[in-house]
């Protein structure tokens, strides 16, 4: 895979000059904690009898001083790691660990040097030794050697959790918070922070699984630490303003970013195929088309062409009654992602965010939202993400019955679907899903780009499909006259749902429609369709500028109203495999113009929806409240009748 064109490459040499500097750390080194406390741990046992401990490694950045009343401590880590489990004959895990720790202290002092050649810190360095740093230089001395621990740290740690990833099991660990960051000098930095590690591995790894689950979970824990740090922290353009890729291990560094091992994800579900999808043909026939679109990103380049030129759908929400499909619609769209990425060699990975990640622990809800993020967003896979029952995963703002940690979620959501820092790279899309859109906040409800509405079987054929379909072939009950899943061509069924929408279909937005073309007629300008979104924001103060992009965005879906052949699917060659410019041409001359029947259309779907939540709210809040009135009207009943 060739270097994407905004990186440069980190030279192995460069990597491979600093591998006795870090074999010497993880040999031994001294070091007096500052901020965090040491805990009573059982010093390494000496490896063979009669030899001594091996040599310490020691700060020797000229002209600076720590003060600390704490008493140095011997840290041999390498040691360390090879002790775990009580055995003398190390495994093949415990010498990965090793050979990874080795390996990211290589790459974060490679990093270091980089970053001080660029900012003139080398300099500063040489002129410091010498004992002629000017009085005046004293300052941005300081303030860029902070930088630079605070940049060599989050490589170590990025490097650290990507290259030991692969080695990770199902066993996590809790380690706390890092406490032992350091940042007067990058060489004090790692003291810190290969103490703070040594201390984790010592209290919690019994084994070579919970070794490897202690480190990935330090790392992890330290990145969040310094990315925080790094907001507020001077002189950092330098390391947050270049990228670069370890090419040896596919590693790449953006700044505070965390990088991910690109690893699918190994799926166990039932997958069903689209004919196995009666009725649901908007939803059906935009999921398939979804996942091909998902197939047009461009590894080198990082972006797909859909997300260029318009007609991408980053985030979706399916709604419907229960048992109407929407698990059925999850399974055909990761089993058509999963055959593709088959077929192309490409990493995919699917995650769902579920109840069970609502944690009672302040702010582990939002960890693991962030996670699920985090993983589906990596820019080295193809990714899915579903949030099923999302009205139960994520809380409604103002909700007092709402927790903490759904609250949580709800928050990182909104940020991560439509937030400032928000990328749309084109390699991911989320599906938000739910029995019940009214409880879902109106806010992030609305930061879905899409709507499918998922409502099941409609049709007679519909339900003699779904019959057949479920019934198998374990019988002789004769078809009778009945065109088998001829309802189910998505190309007929497709248009048929689209020109539903030439109408509204819920009773308040008719009477806005209604008042609108009788005082305006057809609706053929943009003036008049404008003077229809304003009237619907009339009637529905909620439907805000956000709904009109959500809707113009569902039109330029329209324009690329064309599926990818399935033979680009099928031989990679022909187009998966093509530059991201060959692409890109190929997509263009597929694409369609808009015209006002889409327009409407997709007005009258998006704002369709609105209206059906919002009255289904409105029914819940009355029901509620008849409820609460009942009760209320009983106990005056039975209140009065025991006075008497």
């Amino acid at each position: 895979m060739s270097m994407p064109r905004d990186e440069m490459e980190l030279k192995e040499e460069a990597i491979r000059a600093h591998y006795a500097a870090a074999a010497a750390l993880l040999a031994g080194l001294d070091h007096a904690p500052r901020l965090a406390k040491a805990i009573a741990i059982e010093p390494v046992a000496e490896r063979s009898p009669g030899i001594g401990a091996r040599p310490r490694f020691r700060s020797t950045t000229p002209g600076l001083v720590t003060r600390s009343v704490a008493r140095a401590e011997g840290v041999r880590l390498a040691e360390r790691v090879l002790a775990v489990g009580g055995d003398d004959l190390p495994g093949p895990m415990r010498a990965a660990v090793v050979q990874g720790l080795r390996r990211a202290l290589a790459i974060a002092l490679a990093v270091g040097e980089e970053f001080a050649t660029a900012t003139g810190l080398a300099e500063l360095k040489k002129a410091n030794l010498e004992a002629r740093l000017p009085g005046a230089k004293a300052g941005e001395f300081g303030e860029l050697l902070s930088a630079e621990a605070l940049a060599v740290l989050s490589v170590f740690a990025n490097a650290t959790a990507f290259l030991l990833a692969p080695q990770a099991s199902e066993v996590t660990v809790e380690v706390g918070a890092v406490e032992e960051i350091l940042t007067d000098n990058a060489s004090l930095a790692l003291h810190g922070a290969l103490w703070e590690l040594d201390q984790d591995i010592a209290a919690f790894s019994s084994d070579e699984a919970r070794l490897v689950a202690v480190v990935l979970a330090y790392a992890e824990q330290l990145m969040e630490k310094l990315r925080l740090r790094a907001e507020s922290a001077p002189r950092l353009g330098a390391f947050t303003g270049a990228n670069w890729r370890v090419a040896a291990d596919d590693f790449p560094i953006a700044g505070f970013a965390p990088a991910r091992k690109a690893k699918g994800t190994t799926l166990s579900m039932a997958f069903k195929k689209p004919n196995e999808v009666v009725g649901n043909h908007i939803a059906k026939y935009q999921s398939m088309r979804l996942a091909k679109m998902l197939m047009a990103y461009d590894f080198d380049r990082r972006l797909n062409p859909f997300a260029e030129m318009g007609g991408f759908i980053f985030t979706f929400m399916g709604d419907g009654k229960p048992g109407t499909g929407k698990t059925t619609l999850i399974q055909m769209m990761a089993g058509l992602l999963n055959d593709y990425c088959k077929v192309a060699g490409y990493p995919f990975r699917y995650q769902n965010l579920s109840i069970d990640n609502v944690d009672s622990y302040q702010g582990k809800s939002g960890q693991n939202a962030k996670a699920f993020i985090t993983s589906v967003m990596d820019p080295a896979v193809i990714g899915f993400g579903t949030v099923d029952d999302i009205d139960q995963v994520a809380g409604k703002r103002g909700d007092r019955q709402s927790s903490t940690g759904q609250q949580e979620i709800t928050a990182v959501l909104m940020e991560a679907f439509a937030g400032a820092n928000t990328v749309v790279r084109g390699n991911c899309t989320f599906g938000m899903f739910s029995n019940y859109p009214e409880n879902v906040d109106d806010a992030l409800r609305q930061r879905a780009g899409a709507r499918f509405l998922v409502d099941g079987p409609q049709s007679r054929e519909d339900y003699i499909d779904i019959l057949a379909l479920l019934l198998g072939r374990n019988h002789t009950i004769p078809l009778g006259e009945h065109d088998l899943y001829g309802a189910q061509e998505i190309r007929r069924a497709v248009a048929e749902s689209f020109e539903r929408h030439g109408r509204p279909q819920e009773a308040g937005l008719v009477t806005v429609w209604q008042a609108v073309e009788g005082r305006l007629g057809r609706l053929d300008t943009l003036a008049k369709l404008g003077a229809y979104l304003k009237a619907i924001q009339e009637a529905d103060p909620r439907f805000t500028g956000r709904a009109v992009k959500n809707i113009t965005d569902a039109v330029k879906v329209r324009a690329m109203d064309f599926e990818l052949p399935d033979l680009w699917m099928e031989d990679p060659e022909l187009f998966l495999f093509r530059d991201y410019d060959a692409k890109r041409a190929m997509i263009a001359d597929l694409r369609t113009p808009i015209t006002v029947e889409m327009v409407v259309q997709e007005i009258n779907r998006y704002a369709d929806s609105e209206f059906r939540y919002a009255d289904k709210s409105d029914e819940a809040a009355i029901e509620g409240a008849v409820r609460d009135m009942r009760r209320m009207e009983e106990a005056k009943r039975r209140y009065l009748e025991g006075r008497g």
